[in-house]
């Protein structure tokens, strides 16, 4: 993907995923995890004053500034930040029903909804390692709303089955470079293409079927891209495509 490209879809994604976040709601992002971290930055500057970001150091109200490069789980966070909710808190709150919305990401994803993050290939001799169960195993079923991201979009991505279920539950959405998948508590289905994708790209890329008549992703504003430029001056967006496996 050039540079160009990606500075499009990144642009796309994380106002989508800033989307996904109303005014009030208690959100969640955790390791690897830039874009979404930008992505509720972005929702409580536009459309979300009063959301609370939590995060693993447990820094709540932190500033962009204050994202470390390398790791948006890095102990940078709590310098500026005026509050502190420590991780195992969060876990607590989602399991009571008071975490809204959670960012979690995976390698493999299937048509019944099931999430891999742990590894690809056979149990005893895997292909590859994921990072594990870890906030995916239980956050998906307990947060009011798992919203999914994963910069690659392909049928080793979206599989007919996953290597291993890792977790499964209350996915409001999967945004991709092509598309944004949906979940209605039995199975995956599609909820809008991106502009310039067409519906051959998304059903050659995915291992199950998809019903492809579907709208088109409502387009970004101008209000949006200004604003996330204006927060992520150092476009750590786009950090994770050159990280994706």
């Amino acid at each position: 993907m050039n540079s160009g490209r990606v500075n499009a879809v990144a642009d796309l994604m994380t106002i989508l995923l800033a989307r996904e976040i109303n005014d009030g709601d208690t959100v969640f992002f955790g390791v690897s995890s830039h874009m979404p971290a930008i992505a509720a930055l972005l929702a409580k500057n536009l459309r979300a004053p009063n959301c609370a970001i939590l995060n693993i150091p447990g820094g709540t109200d932190f500033s962009v500034r204050d994202l470390n490069k390398f790791s948006s789980a890095s102990s940078d966070i709590l310098k500026g930040a005026e509050n502190y909710f420590p991780l195992s808190e969060v876990f607590d709150l989602s399991a009571r029903g008071g975490l809204d919305v959670a960012y979690l990401s995976g390698i493999q994803f299937d048509y019944r909804g099931n999430v891999n993050a742990s590894l690809i290939g056979s149990y005893k001799k895997p292909k590859l390692r994921g990072p594990g169960g870890a906030g995916s195993a239980a956050l998906i079923p307990t947060v009011k709303k798992a919203v999914i991201w994963r910069t690659k979009h392909d049928r080793r991505t979206f599989v007919e089955n996953v290597d291993f279920a890792t977790t499964r539950g209350n996915i409001g959405a999967i945004v991709t470079p092509l598309c944004v998948f949906g979940f209605n508590g039995n199975n995956l289905f599609l909820k809008s293409i991106h502009e310039g994708v067409e519906a051959d790209e998304v059903k050659e890329s995915t291992a199950f079927p998809v019903d492809t008549n579907v709208p088109r992703t409502e387009p970004l504003t101008g209000k949006e891209l200004n604003m996330l430029r204006t927060i992520d001056v150092k476009g750590l967006r786009k950090l994770e495509f050159s990280l994706t496996p």
